[in-house]
């Protein structure tokens, strides 16, 4: 991996508190995630599952971690189940960890190679009475692909019919979302990666270049820093193409005049960061790109104040789409007469902004966290207001991610990278 090693304790005390809210003589298993193909012998580069990762540290293919907290004997109550590793695999593909690196690595004394999960699984299975199984519930998901989880529980369901199942996704819902200190940093360490692609592209960008040009400008720094790359697929749409909410051809030339939004930030040791910036192609704004710029900026900044332990996240967008109605009032673009006729539905500022200001961000960009649940302290939220106006062919959204703090104002994690008005121009412009 790219990345300096985290260290361990971070993983011992997540799965201490995974661990903790488990029921009574029950086991929970976790697998990484497969590497999946692409065609003939071509593979999509690994990228781990995040809650065995979150539990563990482990980010390689092919592991599988076992938590059973009322093991009869110390050392089976954490163990890894790792992929042998070899002279011939070392030779090929690297060395994969060791006993004593996964020690390291995970905290984990216990390590068998994987041979022998099926034989240990059923020497345990025979003391417990309930498995966690681990399956996708974010909110956002859309899941086509059998995974490796996917085929262990219907592999578990049919060897052990008897047991009782549970779930693993409530609790780690509610424990990735609030975000011990290390984790914290790793974000931060995301965002300033970020912040040195973002300034890099300010003294780039000028007429003429391409949006794909831009795109290997950050990705270059995003990896000269230790990141794997993108935390998601980059937007970078100039022109009209910023009407498309997630517009990620990338293929235009930036012409004078126009606004490139960019929706990009970097990933470091698999925590994301979630970036979004509107500069103009030609240095400098014109009148009109600047009242809608300052009135984003302004929406941004209310709702962050907002952000703050006990604030219901269904609440809060409604309050954020009343500082936007007013802000499209003042701009020309909604009159009275659209607001006293909206559809409690689809309100009336929800032409020009149809999005979500807000979501949980961690080891996944949409990250977990539940939604029907007060906000906490140490979750993080990006806030991303935009408006979108095809007719005048630009939109400009702007983004931050923000730690709820348990008193005081919440915590900017951007808060170096520019993005009033004033400095970006001057940046482009030096």
């Amino acid at each position: 991996m790219k990345y300096h090693q985290i260290d361990r304790n971070l993983f011992i005390k997540n799965r201490a508190k995974f661990m903790a809210q488990m029921k009574p003589k029950s086991v929970a298993v976790f697998n990484s995630n497969d590497i999946y193909p692409v065609s003939a012998d071509s593979t999509l580069p690994f990228a781990q599952h995040r809650d065995i990762f979150y539990l563990s540290g482990v980010d390689q293919e092919e592991s599988i971690l076992l938590l059973f907290p009322d093991a009869p004997y110390e050392h089976q109550r954490e163990i890894l189940f790792l992929k042998e590793t070899n002279d011939h695999i070392a030779v090929w593909e690297g060395e994969k960890l060791t006993k004593d690196r996964a020690f390291e690595v995970a905290g984990i004394k216990t390590v068998y190679w994987l041979d022998q999960f099926e034989k240990i699984l059923f020497e345990l299975m025979t003391h417990s009475e309930i498995i966690y199984i681990n399956t996708n519930e974010h909110y956002r998901a859309t899941i086509e692909t059998e995974t490796r989880e996917a085929r262990f529980v219907k592999w578990w369901k049919d060897k052990y019919p008897a047991h009782a199942v549970a779930k693993s996704n409530p609790i780690l819902q509610r424990l990735r979302s609030v975000k011990e200190t290390e984790e914290l940093d790793l974000i931060q360490k995301a965002c300033n990666i970020t912040e040195l692609g973002f300034r890099r592209l300010l003294n780039f960008v000028k007429p003429n270049v391409t949006e794909y040009e831009i795109e290997a400008e950050l990705v270059h720094e995003f990896i000269r820093n230790r990141s794997r790359g993108f935390a998601y697929t980059p937007i970078i749409a100039s022109g009209n193409n910023a009407n498309v909410l997630h517009y990620i051809e990338n293929n235009q030339q930036c012409k004078t005049g126009d606004l490139i939004l960019l929706d990009v930030a970097a990933e470091y040791a698999n925590y994301s960061s979630d970036m979004s910036r509107t500069i103009p192609v030609s240095g400098k704004y014109t009148n009109r790109q600047k009242e809608v710029y300052n009135a984003v900026l302004r929406v941004k900044n209310e709702a962050t104040k907002m952000l703050s332990p006990g604030t219901l996240w269904k609440q809060y967008h409604v309050e954020v789409g009343k500082i936007m109605t007013s802000e499209l009032l003042g701009l020309g673009l909604l009159d009275n007469a659209d607001v006293q006729n909206e559809s409690p539905d689809w309100p009336a500022y929800k032409k020009y902004f149809m999005h979500g200001t807000s979501h949980h961000m961690g080891l996944d960009t949409h990250d977990y966290g539940i939604l029907t649940e007060p906000m906490q302290a140490n979750m993080v939220f990006t806030v991303e207001p935009g408006i979108y106006i095809p007719a005048e062919g630009f939109g400009i959204r702007l983004e931050d991610d923000i730690i709820i703090q348990e008193s005081g104002e919440p915590f900017n994690m951007m808060r170096n990278i520019p993005i009033e008005i004033e400095e970006i121009e001057d940046l482009m412009n030096s």
